[in-house]
């Protein structure tokens, strides 16, 4: 009697929206190291079309989305391209790739709020929607969310903070939750002196201890605003009070979260400082396979320090608290003026200290209501845009 062949193993069918950023690379290669789990079927950028064309070639994806109208019409003359290739055009064009009948998971990694439209259309096709965008739950988090429950998709974290509180809720009941606490470098300026940061240069805020990321995180991580959007991201993705969500410095950026339960237990989850590791368990999951990296090795001396956050010297998580407590489109306000201010640091016409004072003017200008419907948070956040600029 013979035995029934062995089927192989179904492949998840990945869009990757933001392939050449770092969320994009690091994610590249985890889907290099499980082609027999991952197969990556379309792949979209702003405007860096050379290296989508290298991508596409590597991997042979046949839809690559430029946002850029420009940089589009380059791609589709340069011949770099297999024939055949299915260009997708602008914000159009990427909602179109989230709703690829043949994809099972979409990986938003786009920067700022671009991945909204996309987001909502990969969750109301019923997709896997692999989140790396914080600004989306900021901007829309409560609409996302309805999303999410409305067509039954799963919203996996893709941030490594995140990521972590997801695994590590695994198995136990909402009401079971005390507090979780979030950790944070601490950026490029965690042992300056608060009297130095007056003088501190774009150069010095994108030198960051841990993390290799895009300028505007890196800036984030710095004034810790990223730790402000994310504890307010935090908040939607798993239901908490907004006294439940804390954060904590902690140098080495090895235990990226903690959740307490209601008996005084505490659980961790720690990985090394790389993408690689929350990237995989959301591609990947429910399933497990090694790792693109190594893993701790605990036969070597490993010390893990925690400290406090003393708010004063890191107005962005002040802020960030009133924020979540404020509701409604206050987020949205908070992210909104965020970008306007750290883009004009960037840029030379803002100081470092200067962020959080646009921020907060920003936010007493503009009074945070309940929104009922999408279209009147986008036009908050315009506005938003708008009385930040004016602060410069």
């Amino acid at each position: 009697m013979s035995l029934p062949a062995t089927m192989p193993p179904t492949r998840k069918h990945v869009v990757l929206l933001g392939a050449t950023g770092s969320i994009g690379e690091n994610t590249l290669r985890v889907i290099a190291a499980h082609p027999d789990k991952l197969e990556l079927v379309a792949i979209a950028s702003r405007g860096q079309w050379e290296k989508l064309a290298a991508i596409a070639a590597r991997f042979g994806v046949p839809h690559v989305g430029v946002f850029d109208e420009t940089a589009l019409h380059a791609a589709r003359h340069s011949g770099a391209f297999a024939p055949g290739t299915q260009f997708h055009a602008g914000l159009a064009g990427l909602t179109a790739l989230a709703r690829l009948p043949e994809a099972d998971t979409v990986l938003v990694a786009v920067v700022g709020t671009t991945g909204l439209d996309p987001a909502l259309a990969a969750l109301a096709a019923g997709k896997d929607l692999a989140l790396a965008s914080k600004e989306i739950l900021v901007l829309a988090g409560k609409f996302v969310m309805a999303a999410a429950r409305a067509s039954g998709a799963r919203l996996l974290p893709v941030d490594s903070e995140h990521n972590a509180v997801f695994q590590c809720l695994q198995g136990h009941a909402a009401s079971d939750v005390a507090r979780i606490t979030l950790t944070a470098s601490g950026g490029a300026f965690r042992d300056w002196p608060t009297e130095r940061l007056a003088q501190a240069t774009v150069a010095d805020a994108l030198k960051h201890p841990n993390w290799a990321m895009g300028p505007k995180i890196t800036v984030d991580s710095a004034t810790l605003a990223n730790k402000g959007l994310e504890l307010i991201e935090a908040q939607q993705l798993f239901g908490l009070r907004p006294e439940q969500c804390h954060a904590v410095i902690h140098p080495q950026s090895i235990v990226h979260a903690l959740v307490g339960f209601t008996d005084g237990s505490m659980i961790a989850q720690l990985c090394p400082p790389s993408m690689t590791f929350p990237i995989q368990h959301a591609l990947l999951h429910p399933d497990r396979a090694p790792g693109v990296e190594s893993a701790l090795d605990f036969s070597q001396l490993i010390a893990l320090e925690f400290r406090p956050i003393d708010e004063t010297r890191f107005p962005m998580l002040r802020i960030a608290r009133e924020v979540m407590h404020a509701g409604g489109t206050a987020p949205a306000i908070y992210n909104a003026a965020n970008e306007v201010a750290v883009a004009a640091f960037l840029g030379g016409r803002l100081p470092f200290v200067g962020i959080p004072r646009v921020v907060e003017k920003t936010l007493g200008q503009l009074p945070a209501f309940e929104p009922t419907d999408l279209p009147s948070v986008l036009a908050v956040d315009a506005e938003a845009r708008q009385i930040a600029a004016a602060q410069l």
